[in-house]
Parts: C-alpha cells; structure tokens; sequence
C-alpha cells in the first residue's frame, strides 16, 4: 500500500513525530490520517542527522516516511533538541536555519567531512529544487545568455591566451 505525506511535525512530551498522511487507494479518495512515532533514546546530545536516517529506515515507518526527506525529519530533530536544551524555539529555528543555508563566501576547504558532506547535500537539494525538466510547462532547450559583467582576468589566464 502507498502512502502520501500530508503533514510532518514534533510533539515535545513524550517526544514524538507526528506524520499526517492519506493512504493511496485506486479508485477513491484516500483518508487521512495520523501515524505517531515515538522518539526513543534522544537527548540534547545526540546527533539529528543519525536520529532522522534510524526512523527513516526503520522498517516499521520506512513505508510511511518514503514522502518526506531526510532533510526535514533533521531539521524536527533539530527543534526538539533545541526544546531538550532549554532553548526558545525561534533562537532554535535561527540556529537551523544557519546549518542549513549554504554562505556563497564560506571556505569549504576549511570544514571536516561531516560538515562537507552536509553542504554537498544542501548543495544537491538545492539543484534538484530549481531544476528545469523536459515535463516542464516552462523548460526551453539550449538557452543562450549573455554576461555584460566583465570579470577580471588572472595572471595563469593570459599565459594560456599567450600561448594559444
């Protein structure tokens, strides 16, 4: 049986995700919903990312789960987190939203692997969210466009033109 993500959130006592959703039935229209799935073992210590990939794979709520990413059960681990450290929720908000905007400017180079991987995530996300596909109403194919900014060139760049 299928099953489509309606609604997704976080109950602070006892913790638990709470998933709205309708079964996906042929011929008629599908009933909501509500599935609740406790939170086992979650502390203010415990790593969001980990705790999203346990629930989204576990077998009893993978078939539920299949509608909703493993970014967005990260952020609701997130915010319960954030509430099992004391913190208000828009001070809690703020700090995942920073964790999960990309800073054009940030010095990948600089970061551990975790925290790589995450960006290359958001990074995917991001390009799979604005990309234009064939099915498109708006798709065109092989657009041309024109930069009028001149961006200045560097020393190893008028070698290779030199040489040419």
């Amino acid at each position: 049986m299928k099953y489509h993500a309606k609604k997704c959130g976080i109950r602070y006592q006892p913790p638990a995700i709470i998933l709205v959703y309708e079964e996906v039935v042929e011929g008629s229209d599908g009933k909501k919903r509500q599935r609740i799935m406790p939170i086992r073992n979650f502390s203010k210590f415990s790593d969001c990312s980990r705790a999203a990939e346990q629930l989204k794979n576990n077998p009893r709520h993978k078939p539920y789960l299949e509608g909703v990413s493993l970014h967005q059960l990260e952020k609701l681990f997130g915010v319960l987190r954030g509430h099992l450290r004391g913190h208000k929720l828009s001070e809690t908000l703020e700090e995942i939203r920073r964790d999960t905007t990309l800073d054009p400017d940030e010095d990948l180079n600089k970061l551990d692997d975790k925290e790589l991987a995450k960006r290359k995530s958001l990074m995917d996300e991001t390009y799979e969210k604005n990309r234009k596909r064939k099915d498109d109403p708006n798709f065109q194919y092989n657009v041309e466009v024109e930069f009028t900014q001149q961006l200045e060139s560097c020393e190893w760049d008028a070698e290779s033109e030199d040489d040419a």
